[in-house]
């Protein structure tokens, strides 16, 4: 998931990486940008007892290079090309800080440290929705209104395989949702409110008539 940024990635994608062509290489993946059918298929599972191999845990590095090198606030696997369920996230203060305080105070948005899940099980939580603008690295420079759930429960496991639990609200529970959408072959541009799709320089622009204005919050009966 994308912060405001003027870097640019390439759209190559690393294609014999999985194959173990790219144990060795110094040089961190670049992003796959949208179009690429490893963002648009469901992504495997991780088994067991090769999370703590050498491979799976090259990827992870590699995804938590690429993540803050973009920068972003989230990758999934399938972003450089690695068709299998890991995710990594973290967002910081300096992230934070990039936007305004109303904006994230709406957005009940947090530091937190870097999280790495295997396999993540995400369970939408409570019937609370909100409306906010989502980036993503992979469809760059550009943003959308997307309504995600206000709570969520991600089960997984850690890059050591241990089982973890995480209760996440606010903009990292939309975070959460974002890559583990990747995971199943889905990119934010699948589950815009249509209309808000804008240029990042056009984000403040209005929002046409009859779109939800940001921040809104639905209860469901």
């Amino acid at each position: 998931m994308a912060i405001e940024s003027r870097r640019r990635a390439s759209s190559k994608a690393y294609a014999g990486w999985f194959s173990g062509l790219g144990v060795n290489k110094s040089t961190l993946p670049e992003i796959v940008k949208v179009g690429d059918p490893v963002l648009h298929e469901p992504a495997d599972e991780v088994p067991l007892e090769e999370i703590g191999s050498e491979k799976i845990q090259k990827i992870i590095d590699d995804m938590i290079g690429s993540m803050r090198k973009a920068p972003g606030v989230g990758l999934a696997a399938p972003q450089i090309g690695i068709p299998l369920r890991i995710i990594v996230l973290e967002d910081t203060k300096e992230y934070i800080s990039y936007a305004p305080r109303n904006v994230t105070k709406a957005q009940d948005r947090r530091p937190f440290d870097l999280l790495v899940i295997i396999n993540p099980k995400l369970r939408k939580k409570g019937s609370k929705t909100a409306f906010f603008f989502e980036g993503c690295l992979s469809v760059e420079g550009f943003r959308a209104m997307v309504e995600r759930h206000a709570e969520v429960e991600v089960k997984g496991y850690d890059r050591h395989g241990k089982p973890l639990k995480i209760d996440s609200a606010g903009w990292q529970a939309r975070i959460l949702q974002h890559e583990c959408d990747h995971l199943d072959g889905i990119v934010y541009v699948d589950k815009i409110v249509p209309r808000t799709f804008r240029t990042v320089q056009n984000l403040d622009l209005p929002i046409p008539m009859g779109c939800p204005k940001p921040g809104v919050v639905l209860c469901e009966d």
